[in-house]
């Protein structure tokens, strides 16, 4: 019989993070309900020569080119017949237990198509870790935020956030999903290449009409920035230029064009930041992250129909955390 989970970690060119943090997922996973898969992506380091001689027991998949975190996990998800999925990143530590809490949470709620661990740092065990925190929102500009972590200002865990509730996106360091959402849905989208395509995909899979939690009762540790640093010029450009691409697929076309002139505003306010700091990398990378963005969406026409703007229906995105936190300075969720 087959089991109902398949945990899947993408890697490429991670062989010393292979080292140090896949054996505490083979350890700490519940191997009666989950398999553990490593889906490479082209990697030239001698990640498959760890994963073979010092990993037999996990099941590999072999891609000889690099696709990215999106198209990657969207072969790797194709190939995989599981009931569910977990994409992992590849610096993810797990205690034990962390998985069942997921996977009971959805087999006894039928209209949750995806849901999350807490997911802490690995470096500081008591604080939150940026990429998802204790669940995903979005404010009334399309700025993503987490319960547990604004902008860069990431609060201590203090048990403050432990119940289950609605989020509006789940991390794609520990994404728990149903695998037939995930393909109903479209899976990552693979433009994106890296950076915010989970948001783009729960927001899909909230207009299919399914519902996204976190389960805190789940726990994992996540070291975060493995592939490339905050101030990254390169991550400045995926982030803006993803961000904008999120907004116009997913809004409806009678209440985007308002939302990116302001948008617009705030992104040349950010430009203008790094100048001021001598962050020129930074600042130009703003400006090809919108010179391409305007390239790149005559690709989509709107997912969300005229009755479906999520940013005006789902809790917390009515805040604007631009205010919240540069201005009122309020750095907590």
């Amino acid at each position: 019989m087959n089991k109902p989970i398949g945990v899947i970690i993408l890697n490429w060119n991670g062989a010393d993070l292979i080292k140090d943090f896949l054996p505490s997922v083979l350890i700490k996973t519940n191997h009666n309900i989950a398999d553990i898969i490593v889906a490479d992506n082209g990697s030239t380091d001698n990640s498959i020569e760890v994963l073979t001689d010092e990993f037999p027991e996990i099941k590999l998949i072999q891609f000889q080119d690099n696709y990215g975190f999106a198209e990657g996990y969207n072969k790797a998800i194709e190939m995989c017949d599981y009931k569910y999925i977990v994409l992992l990143n590849s610096d993810v530590a797990v205690p034990n237990g962390w998985l069942e809490p997921l996977y009971e949470h959805c087999e006894v709620n039928d209209n949750v198509a995806a849901c999350q661990p807490k997911i802490l740092s690995h470096t500081f065990r008591s604080y939150f870790e940026y990429a998802g925190a204790s669940g995903g929102f979005i404010d009334k500009h399309g700025y993503p935020f987490c319960r547990g972590r604004i902008f860069s200002e990431v609060e201590e865990d203090k048990g403050q956030y432990e119940n289950i509730i609605d989020i509006f996106w789940a991390s794609g360091a520990a994404l728990f999903v149903r695998r037939e959402v995930y393909i109903k849905a479209g899976g990552l989208d693979k433009e994106f290449f890296a950076h915010m395509e989970e948001i783009d995909l729960c927001w899909r899979i909230h207009l299919l009409g399914y519902d996204i939690r976190v389960v805190p009762k789940s726990q994992v540790y996540h070291l975060g920035g493995g592939s490339l640093p905050a101030s990254n010029p390169r991550k400045t450009y995926l982030n803006f230029r993803n961000n904008l691409i999120l907004l116009y697929k997913n809004i409806p076309a009678k209440d985007r064009g308002k939302l990116l002139i302001i948008r617009r505003l705030y992104d040349t306010l950010a430009m203008l930041v790094f100048i001021a700091k001598l962050d020129f990398s930074n600042a130009f990378a703003v400006i090809k992250a919108h010179n391409d963005y305007r390239k790149m969406k005559t690709k989509y026409t709107s997912c969300a129909s005229a009755k479906m703007n999520l940013l005006k229906t789902f809790d917390q995105t009515n805040r604007n955390i631009i205010l919240d936190f540069y201005i009122k300075r309020n750095k907590h969720f």
